[in-house]
């Protein structure tokens, strides 16, 4: 490559990083209202500038030192600690206690346990993976996951919570378990699952639950929002309204518009090729992830690239399943979309570390080349 071309264009994945930006912006002039002092664009725009910073400044460094145990202990304590401490001092918004609030600027750690909790399953399972199909190591780590799952459902934050169970559960598949196995956890789940509808479940919870059951039986309440969000998809039509034009979202028929029913509003004023479009480049930045895994230098890099993977797959198929009306509502953002500072510079950092991880495997695998050419080797 020409020597003029700058080094961060030499180093950062440009097909990756042109699918976070074009999908950055889509959410970004969806919501917008194209108003000078409009404060949802600016903040977010503030927010985006710092999280491609943190990707770019990520996507630098050599990641071994994750293989620490000390290093990755250290990180699940502390990231533990401060979802306790949420349940204490964080603040309270729409009958959830999930943020931290500084000057105005609120902080959702629960973002950041999703990546913590994937850098320790990949620590564990890479060290035990020739030996998996032991009930035990299953065990083991189902309670590394179990943990911050219920500090995440105490708040209360399903969706959240719902995230961290599919990591566990796509990386425990990913590690080799056994069909048996995966029947026991299946049952476990169930049981979890009837457990917590009984005894941990708020009433607006079970609501969404029923309502996705039977989506149309109150449309005046808890369906209200799903209603209005197929509602948005469906005239939206074939090449969508313009943009700006949106009546669902524009008129505030459509809550939420700018965080979990972002695809909604989206869909309406783009149609369904628009849509297509959205979707392709989030069918890149899963393609790119699994790339990164194939070709990963260790077991602990390949099995942590899965965990992402897993984490923006679970995102994207519950939102937009939501919005289209074959999923619950469960609050769960849309990658790089919805509205929120610290969901996209949690999922940044994570495939900062991915690009990280897949720059320094690729060099090697090119030093070990050279010198299998020159009989080094």
């Amino acid at each position: 490559m020409p020597r003029h071309i700058p080094s961060f264009f030499r180093t950062v994945d440009a097909t990756l990083f042109a699918s976070i930006i074009c999908v950055l912006v889509a959410g970004l002039l969806t919501m917008s209202s194209f108003q000078l002092h409009d404060s949802y664009f600016w903040r977010q725009g503030l927010w985006i500038i710092v999280a491609l910073s943190a990707f770019i400044f990520a996507s630098r460094f050599e990641y071994r030192f994750l293989k620490q145990t000390r290093i990755v202990v250290a990180i699940y304590f502390v990231l533990l600690f401060i979802l306790t401490l949420i349940l204490v001092v964080g603040h309270i918004s729409k009958g959830a206690q999930s943020w931290f609030q500084f000057a105005g600027v609120a902080f959702q750690p629960s973002d950041v346990m999703k990546l913590g909790l994937i850098i320790v399953l990949a620590k564990y399972f890479s060290r035990r993976h020739v030996e998996i199909a032991n009930i035990r190591h299953i065990i083991v780590s189902g309670v590394y996951a179990f943990i911050p799952f219920v500090l995440v459902i105490l708040q209360p934050d399903l969706g959240s919570a719902l995230v961290l169970f599919s990591i566990w559960l796509g990386m425990v598949l990913v590690s080799g378990i056994s069909k048996k196995h995966l029947f026991a956890v299946i049952a476990i789940g169930i049981i979890s699952f009837s457990l917590a509808w009984k005894l941990v479940f708020k009433p607006y919870q079970k609501a969404r639950i029923m309502n996705f059951v039977y989506p149309l039986q109150d449309i005046r309440g808890t369906g209200y929002n799903a209603y209005q969000s197929t509602i948005a998809v469906g005239s939206g039509g074939l090449i969508g309204k313009g943009l700006g034009y949106g009546t669902q979202s524009r008129l505030n028929f459509l809550p939420e518009y700018k965080t979990d029913f972002i695809f909604a509003a989206y869909a309406e004023e783009w149609g369904f090729i628009g849509a297509c479009i959205l979707l392709l480049f989030y069918a890149l930045i899963l393609y790119k992830i699994a790339t990164y895994a194939l070709v990963a230098d260790s077991t602990f890099e390949a099995l942590f690239t899965y965990g992402v993977f897993v984490w923006f797959l679970t995102h994207i198929v519950i939102n937009v399943g939501m919005n289209i009306g074959i999923m619950p509502v469960t609050g769960i953002p849309l990658p790089f979309m919805s509205y929120g500072g610290s969901h996209i510079l949690a999922e940044c950092v994570a495939l900062g570390i991915c690009a990280g991880m897949y720059r320094y495997s690729r060099a090697g695998h090119k030093y070990q080349l050279q010198n299998e050419f020159l009989g080094l080797e």
